[in-house]
C-alpha cells in the first residue's frame, strides 16, 4: 500500500496570490491598494506569531518574579 502524499498551499499564500492577481490585473479595489498590504498574508502571520511568543515570554517572565517575591 502506497499512501499519497497530499500538498497544498496554506491560506495565506492562497489569499496573498489572488490579491497579487488582481493587484497586477488593477481589478477592484485592490489596484489601489499598497503593495504593503498586498504582501501583507506573506508577512503578518510571522509578526503576529512573533507577538505571541513574546507575549508569552513576558507573562511568563512576571509569573516567576511574582513567584520569587512570595
Amino acid at each position: 500500500m502506497s499512501k499519497s502524499k497530499k500538498k497544498s498551499f496554506p491560506i495565506f499564500t492562497i489569499v496573498f496570490l489572488i490579491f497579487l492577481t488582481l493587484k497586477l490585473a488593477e481589478i477592484g479595489q485592490v489596484a489601489a491598494w499598497s503593495w504593503w498590504w498586498v504582501t501583507a498574508p506573506l508577512w503578518l502571520p510571522l509578526i503576529i506569531g512573533l507577538f505571541v511568543i513574546g507575549l508569552t515570554i513576558t507573562v511568563g517572565v512576571i509569573i516567576a518574579y511574582i513567584n520569587s517575591k512570595l
